[in-house]
């Protein structure tokens, strides 16, 4: 009788066993889905949203970093993440603009970080590097801008799809008169301290308008001092979903996770010059600490605060908040006790419906939602950990 149990429940308790643990893994993943915990938070600034979250059309994607000796594996989490679904990006096309000048800067041997340029008309001359410093530490505009003339919008928008990050389109510059204007202008470049070369422009295609969900938004915007009655239209704006932010920061932060032709085409130097960039304060870049406190441009933990942030934390980061829209995309890191994960959030503030008026509640909603949705992540890892 021993024998013969042996032989034919051995096998079907493996499987038994095997099941239940599946079955197990399955379940502790959707019971523990830390999105939805944190979430579920008490916390007022992130209740306020939580109350009714499709009318800030929030939207978050939270990877979960897991380290086995050498090697590193991604468990993605989202809530209401649709790339059909739009929001305005504002300034986090920064970061992938940068990202492609210094791609565009290794294809020249004659161009390096630390070369000096103007843009043809502009009064400002400057170096690639410093521009990249300005783009992170305080978001400016005008820096990104000078990378545009120099990229391209159909070299910026190539580049999506040959690293086949996901969908996004790049149509126009930032906070300037005539900010869609297809035609580039040249960058004069310094060879040495006397000798200078153009770098000619280039005329790039209109952009076609977006089909998206969610294009037309609001009830009223303003054109001058004139209320229009109507929505406002997205469609020739600037795109860059959730899941391309998040594609482009795993393949800085993790570039060994992506076979060759998907990462970019950074050098070491260059990679940790951005990596470098992305965490600075603007502080830290020589800016006055009165009007840039450190969380100036990292609402993730720190938003909705103005005191220094703790040396042992690092963000590396690109925010954007425009049109009432504020999102964050940020790889976070805890020297001290070990604490890693990335998080990108979206939120629309705009309780009137209309766009241009300038009352969008980014310091008594959003800043503060951002801000708790970080730190319960950020507790819930610790916790882990």
């Amino acid at each position: 009788m021993r024998t013969h149990f042996k032989k034919v429940i051995n096998p079907l308790l493996f499987s038994f066993i095997l099941t239940g643990l599946l079955s197990g893994c399955a379940s502790t993943t959707s019971e523990t889905d830390p999105i939805k915990k944190v979430l579920s938070s008490n916390d007022i600034r992130i209740r306020t949203v939580m109350d009714n979250p499709s009318l800030y059309e929030v939207q978050i994607r939270f990877t979960r970093i897991i380290r086995d000796n050498d090697s590193v594996r991604f468990e993605d989490f989202d809530f209401g993440v649709d790339s059909q679904q739009y929001f305005y990006p504002a300034s986090t096309v920064k970061f992938p603009i940068a990202v492609l000048a210094m791609e565009k800067i290794n294809r020249n041997k004659y161009l390096n970080l630390d070369t000096r340029f103007y843009v043809e008309g502009d009064s400002v001359e400057t170096t690639f590097g410093r521009e990249i410093i300005k783009i992170f530490a305080v978001s400016d505009n005008d820096a990104n801008n000078r990378l545009v003339e120099f990229l391209g919008q159909d070299a910026i928008n190539a580049g999506f799809r040959e690293k086949n990050i996901g969908p996004a389109r790049i149509s126009h510059r930032l906070s300037v008169p005539e900010a869609d204007e297809i035609t580039t202008r040249p960058l004069v470049i310094y060879l040495n301290d006397s000798t200078t070369t153009l770098l000619p422009n280039s005329v790039n295609s209109s952009p076609k308008p977006l089909n998206l969900e969610g294009i037309k938004k609001g009830r009223g915007y303003y054109e001058g001092d004139s209320l229009i009655q109507g929505s406002f239209d997205f469609s020739k704006k600037n795109y860059y979903p959730v899941t391309t932010q998040h594609g482009v920061l795993k393949r800085i932060i993790f570039p060994e996770m992506y076979a060759e032709g998907e990462r970019f085409d950074l050098s070491p130097a260059q990679r940790s010059f951005l990596l470098n960039a992305m965490k600075v304060v603007p502080r830290e870049a020589g800016y006055s600490a009165e009007d840039y406190y450190d969380s100036y441009g990292k609402f993730f933990m720190y938003g909705d605060s103005k005191e220094p942030m703790p040396a042992h934390m690092s963000i590396y980061n690109k925010v954007g908040y425009a049109y009432g829209t504020l999102t964050d995309c940020a790889y976070i890191k805890d020297d001290k006790n070990g604490v890693e994960f990335m998080v990108t959030a979206t939120i629309l503030v705009n309780a009137d419906g209309v766009f241009n008026d300038n009352e969008y509640e980014y310091e008594e909603v959003g800043i503060p939602f951002l801000s708790a949705l970080g730190s319960e992540l950020y507790r819930l890892e610790l916790k882990r950990n």
